[in-house]
């Protein structure tokens, strides 16, 4: 049977995912250091509220919120035994929010990293990786997700964990990871990196692959071009941040408008992306400036790097990691200007 994500991006050709989970609950009261995840059972009004921000702002697909329910992290909060119940929870509550939109809907249970780095750098077993993947995938499918969303990995080891883990629960998925170090994941990955260990995952491998957070909205576009030209089989996700965090009265703040995010989500359908959404930052108004954008405008070439630059901000890194390009000297444009100084 078809996945209802892959049967709605067949309808549709191109999916507006949702925005920032983070961002979101702390404008709701959720203090710094908290689990979010604890508020499905203790807060779950404002559960319900999160998810119907993105829908109601036209998203076709929204994450659950059990980025963080692992039993690694869920430890540091004495919740390490709560890890089925909460990604169950999480689902549960989306499911519903998903039934009762009017149309159709996907419900992407969030799998975070452990927190932990594998062996042999580091102490987590692959065995144990994959238990705590599993655990959380078989929560997210009992409560009802469409499919597990893994998203911001760094490391191989731990995307090839996370895939057993959802095989082993059965549950579909798309995976994403962050380019955030000069345009290759923490651990080194590069895009095209990315794209052979996605095709080699063979079976196991996700419906949908991409990228997400990172360092801004350039960036990430430019990782989305690294993944067009091997030629990806996979349809690709795209979820950059809003600009760029800035500190502001003791808050981080992300300096981009709903404007610039319309802008990035026509110029990541033109870069290769089908399944298009923000993260860190991304609140509903940008959502429904991006839902106009995709629906009205079109974009016919994939821009090139200068463009990216003009419309979005400089790049973090003259490289994308490859040491194939030359990305345009850093500057900022009049566009992100403008963004800068609506913050």
């Amino acid at each position: 049977m078809t996945n209802p994500m892959m049967k709605l991006l067949h309808e549709k050709c191109t999916l507006l995912a949702d925005g920032a989970t983070g961002t979101n609950l702390f404008n709701m009261g959720l203090m710094s250091g908290d689990a979010p995840e604890l508020w499905n059972t203790d807060e779950p009004q404002k559960i319900k509220t999160l998810y119907k921000g993105a829908v109601d702002a036209g998203s076709d697909l929204f994450l659950t919120n059990s980025f963080g329910a692992n039993a690694s992290r869920l430890k540091l909060h004495g919740a390490e035994k709560r890890v089925h119940e909460l990604a169950r929870v999480s689902a549960e509550i989306g499911r519903e929010v998903a039934d009762t939109a009017g149309r159709t809907v996907i419900v992407a249970g969030s799998v975070g990293p452990t927190g932990e780095i594998m062996e042999p750098v580091g102490t987590l077993s692959h065995a144990l990786a994959v238990e705590m993947f599993h655990e959380a995938a078989d929560g997210l499918k009992s409560g009802g997700a469409d499919l597990g969303w893994l998203e911001t990995i760094s490391a191989p080891e731990e995307y090839r964990a996370a895939a057993e883990g959802f095989a082993l629960a059965g549950l579909d998925w798309a995976g994403t990871m962050s380019f955030d170090t000069a345009g290759r994941t923490m651990m080194g990955l590069t895009s095209a990196d990315m794209v052979k260990m996605v095709d080699d995952l063979g079976d196991h491998a996700p419906l949908a692959f991409g990228a997400n957070c990172g360092t801004g909205a350039s960036d990430l576009l430019r990782t989305i071009l690294g993944f067009a030209a091997q030629g990806p089989e996979r349809p690709v996700i795209a979820k950059g941040n809003a600009g760029i965090p800035k500190y502001v009265d003791g808050h981080i703040h992300y300096d981009g408008t709903p404007e610039l995010m319309a802008d990035y989500a026509v110029m990541a359908r033109a870069c290769g992306a089908s399944i298009i959404g923000g993260c860190c930052g991304t609140m509903p108004d940008h959502l429904r400036q991006m839902r106009e954008a995709l629906d009205t405008r079109t974009m016919d070439h994939p821009p090139a790097l200068e463009e990216i630059v003009d419309r979005l901000g400089a790049f973090s890194s003259q490289s994308d990691g490859t040491g194939d390009d030359e990305a345009p000297a850093r500057r900022t444009s009049r566009r992100r200007r403008a963004a800068s100084s609506a913050s």
